[in-house]
């Protein structure tokens, strides 16, 4: 049976740890794996408002399934959750960068990104995991 708190609890877990290691990679100038991993931190932070409402799916851009919800949310969080999706539209591309690069030019994943992408990438998943947070708090799901 499918239980929506486990669901979000899980995802949220998911988008911190994920938003740890990119910030981690960056320390250790892994460009590709700071891209990499802010992705999937932004991704799970979106599947977990998703998940208030619904089993998220398994797409890497789960913006659309953000904006479908957007009218059940209170009218306070709306716009926060528009930002959060805007951001997963953003950088869902990289899912698939950073893991086959660029294979009309042959450019492998660890050759596509510099220090600028992966900082803009983090700060966006760190955007998007503050979202997740006060969506969160004001929907009544506490830290854990």
């Amino acid at each position: 049976m499918y239980d929506p708190l486990d669901e979000v609890l899980y995802r949220r877990e998911l988008a911190k740890k994920y938003l740890e290691d990119a910030q981690e990679a960056y320390r250790r100038e892994d460009w590709r794996g700071s891209v990499a991993s802010a992705q999937l931190a932004t991704e799970n932070a979106a599947k977990a408002i998703i998940a208030i409402y619904r089993t998220p799916s398994w797409s890497h851009d789960p913006s659309d399934e953000l904006y479908e919800i957007t009218s059940e949310l209170p009218r306070d969080i709306r716009n926060m959750v528009r930002e959060l999706a805007k951001i997963a539209h953003t950088l869902a591309p990289e899912h698939a960068r950073t893991t086959y690069g660029d294979p009309i030019r042959r450019l492998t994943p660890w050759q596509l990104y510099n220090k600028e992408d992966a900082e803009r990438a983090i700060n966006l998943a760190r955007r998007a995991v503050e979202i997740m947070e006060e969506v969160l708090k004001r929907i009544g799901i506490r830290r854990t």
